[in-house]
């Protein structure tokens, strides 16, 4: 259980974390900061300690209609991996009520990626290697821990305050993928999807790679690689259409894409040695891993927030939404029903706190 319990040299502030017994009334719910498939993410001021943290909020029926129970369960068992990297969303803990989940993560307000590539188009070289480093070197960790991040894309790529990279959502993590592992669930955003998983054809960790070429491609031109507003010729693009990159990039630039965005995995950048071939390509040779690691290097771009009630990267659209009254209450006893009582047992062992000992 305690996996991913961080070491006692970082002296993590535990809060409230080891009481096992939280619930949503703890928390005082100012503002929704993002939305996804089954829920809401919402920015809350823990009421004992006044702690800000990005609450996610997943309504259980939706993910059993969805039958998506598994992949909640995944993600909070990558969560609980992901508390010694410093570019992955760090989770506090976890609880449930009759019919919602409750993940209770770093609370990031530098922005996403997408929100900020949208409102500059795209960016100049340096910054874009800076976020590919940042993001490759998660993407390894995760690797090392057997896991396939599967949904890379701008959305799931947040800036904290001082500029770094985070990486959240693990919803569409897949566990236990040994190094020549594979897997062939169809899943992933249309734009970023590899050809092997739109072959339907067994695919395994370099689907990661592609998508950071995907994502790096789109930083420097401000569009994914093989986009077209018609999902079908995308698909078409993605399987058949001969890259093509514009003069504008340099040279070792180019040569990544090429070596990433290889439609055959079998020859794809990283389907030898992984994260290794990247960290080693020469578009990188400015970056000291070691240092980027330790974010000793000043990230290109300050989003300069005051505070954690500075939402200013945030899309309007989420924070100008009411925060729902519901959120912070559990369901009266009386009104348990037998599909909330089918819903309690799919999401057995979801509650988390960190135990005491794993801090002594």
């Amino acid at each position: 259980m305690n996996s991913g319990a961080p070491s006692p040299s970082q002296q993590i502030n535990l809060g409230p974390s080891s009481n096992p017994s939280a619930k949503p009334s703890d928390f005082h719910f100012l503002k929704v900061i993002g939305k996804g498939s089954f829920g809401k993410v919402l920015l809350a001021r823990h009421r004992a300690d006044d702690q800000f943290y990005a609450v996610k909020v997943l309504q259980k029926k939706a993910i059993l209609k969805k039958k998506e129970e598994k992949h909640i369960m995944s993600e909070r068992n990558v969560l609980l991996k992901n508390v010694k990297h410093p570019f992955l969303v760090g989770l506090h803990y976890s609880f449930q009520t009759a019919d919602k989940l409750y993940f209770i993560l770093d609370y990031i307000n530098g922005g996403e990626l997408f929100y900020h590539l949208q409102r500059e188009r795209c960016f100049l070289e340096p910054r874009a290697r800076f976020y590919a480093a940042e993001i490759a070197s998660a993407l390894g960790y995760l690797h090392s821990l057997n896991i396939v991040y599967r949904d890379l894309k701008p959305e799931n790529i947040l800036l904290d305050s001082e500029g770094h990279i985070i990486l959240t959502d693990f919803g569409l993590c897949k566990e236990n993928i040994e190094p020549n592992g594979t897997t062939s669930t169809f899943c992933g955003t249309p734009e970023y999807l590899a050809p092997e998983v739109l072959h339907k054809q067994p695919y395994d960790r370099t689907v990661d790679w592609w998508c950071l070429g995907a994502v790096l491609y789109e930083m420097l031109y401000g569009l994914p690689p093989f986009y077209s507003r018609n999902t079908a010729e995308m698909y078409d693009n993605i399987l058949n259409k001969p890259l093509q990159l514009k003069p504008n990039i340099s040279n070792a630039a180019r040569h990544l894409l090429e070596g990433l965005l290889q439609k055959d995995r079998t020859k794809r950048l990283g389907c030898t040695e992984d994260f290794i071939e990247i960290k080693n390509h020469i578009f990188f040779s400015p970056i000291n891993w070691d240092d980027l690691n330790s974010k000793k290097i000043t990230p290109p771009f300050n989003p300069n927030v005051t505070g954690p009630n500075d939402l200013r990267h945030f899309d309007p659209e989420f924070t100008d939404e009411p925060v729902p009254s519901s959120i912070g209450c559990s369901p009266d006893s009386a009104l348990v029903t037998a599909s909330i009582k089918e819903a309690a047992e799919a999401f057995v062992g979801f509650s988390y706190a960190p135990s005491m000992d794993s801090y002594l």
